[in-house]
């Protein structure tokens, strides 16, 4: 079952890196490839029932779901109980439906936060004025519903398996696999990722698909790339290459695609990185619980990692257990599924590193024995607190969270502005003394002429 926000659309099967129709004939894919393009008020809320009836059905089957993917939120949708339902969704047809939330987004998000702030000042607190989506999405809850998104967070938090972070898990007894590499291997496996996507024709899938759906949109300067399928990585940062195709020099145009392919090889591997220290603080600095029966399994991965397509002489084996691997990250909540880390650097060593060790994971939770391998531990500090609020009157900006702040008083910009305000300190105490003690810089013209 696909997991990745993106891959629920029609359309940019490369840049959205979707499995083949060859890999697919391989097992039963799910949540791929059934959203129109022009639909852009699909949300999580929407991914979670059409993918929990699904879960249901395959345990009605008999089945183990597969839960494989790369978007964090979609993931913690299906493990934990985290979201609200406010009023009734539009279908996945597209069509003009006014989205309260995206409405509230084109507001001034200063602004935002202040009208939050009178209705749900707690939430406001824990929320940054530049996390526009967040704050709308606060506010529509309490439109739609009349009750603060703070209390509906308090409710689950307080329900039997809740947490600070959200409500109980849906499937007790889940197991993760997290597929990890080391950094420089994973940014080498990331250029050639997008290398292989050239050679795959992205640059034909992204002509065709701007010319279908999005041509029209620049030309009436309504082109939206924070919603739906236009927000995906990779369509974005080709933007100025597209719009100008055709209407410049081929020298121009070779220098805008060149742009757009190192834009894109960036923000690829700031994502990862991102992905990965999701993993870390959602699932890996806080007490792990051992399940001893496996029903629910997550393959989390690398977003980039495409190990298991260059070791295809491993994946039918990997694929008949039903794991496959792409890129997911998991949830909030006290009871968090075991996470069983996977070395994924030497493709060399899959075998041995990967698919034997999983295989073991896997057989061992369906027959209820403690699994071979231990999960993964990090240490956590029970007195982090993710939701401070601090402002930093020196550098004028809003800090959440403890670790935040700790980073933000480390940084090169702070520790700059610190310097700059010490000097000037320093140079204003000069001053004062050479004032008090009758210095040349105090004195009148005619006190520093010889006495007669």
């Amino acid at each position: 079952m696909g997991s990745s926000l993106p891959q629920v659309y029609k359309g940019l099967d490369i840049i959205t890196n979707k499995v083949s129709p060859q890999e697919q004939r391989l097992c039963r894919h799910h949540m791929i490839s059934f959203v129109d393009p022009l639909v852009s008020n699909y949300t999580v809320v929407d991914f979670r029932d059409k993918a929990v009836a699904l879960i249901e059905d395959i345990f009605a089957r008999d089945k183990i779901p597969i839960v494989v993917g790369g978007t964090n939120y979609y993931i913690e949708s299906l493990l934990w109980k985290v979201l609200i339902n406010t009023k009734e969704k539009a279908s996945t047809a597209p069509g003009l439906v006014t989205d309260r939330k995206v409405e509230l987004e084109q507001l001034d998000g200063i602004e935002l936060h202040r009208r939050l702030s009178q209705v749900d000042p707690e939430m406001a607190a824990k929320l940054h004025p530049h996390d526009k989506r967040k704050v709308a999405r606060s506010l529509q809850v309490f439109e739609e519903t009349g009750i603060p998104h703070s209390e509906f967070l308090h409710q689950q938090q307080e329900e039997e398996g809740g947490g600070p972070l959200g409500g109980p898990l849906k499937y007790p007894h889940s197991c993760i696999l997290w597929l990890h590499a080391d950094q420089a291997a994973l940014d080498q496996r990331l250029e050639k990722r997008v290398d292989d996507m050239l050679a795959a024709g992205l640059l034909e899938e992204l002509r065709d698909f701007h010319r279908r759906y999005n041509r029209e949109k620049v030309a009436e300067n309504r082109q939206d790339y924070q919603h739906g399928i236009f927000q995906s990585i990779g369509f974005k940062e080709f933007h100025e290459y597209l719009i100008s195709e055709g209407n410049c020099s081929p020298e121009t145009s070779a220098l805008l695609l060149q742009k757009g392919i190192q834009a894109l090889k960036q923000v690829t591997k700031r994502y990862a990185r991102r992905q990965n220290k999701w993993v870390r603080n959602r699932f890996l600095r806080r007490v792990l619980q051992i399940s001893p029966v496996g029903s629910l399994f997550v393959v989390t991965a690398i977003k980039s990692s495409t190990c298991w397509r260059l070791a295809r002489g491993s994946l039918d084996g990997f694929v008949r257990v039903g794991l496959c691997a792409r890129c997911l990250r998991g949830g909030p909540g006290p009871n968090v599924p075991p996470v069983y880390g996977l070395e994924v650097s030497d493709l060399l060593r899959w075998e041995e590193d990967v698919l034997k060790p999983a295989l073991e994971i896997v057989e061992s939770f369906i027959q209820g024995r403690e699994p071979p391998a231990e999960p993964v531990k990090m240490e956590y500090d029970v007195n982090e607190n993710k939701r401070s609020h601090r402002v930093c009157e020196l550098c004028d900006r809003v800090i959440i969270g403890d670790r935040e702040w700790a980073a933000h008083t480390r940084s090169k910009s702070h520790l700059h502005h610190l310097k700059k305000r010490r000097k000037l300190e320093a140079a204003s105490r000069v001053a004062e003394t050479e004032g008090d003690s009758g210095g040349p810089e105090t004195l009148g013209k005619d006190s520093i002429l010889p006495l007669p």
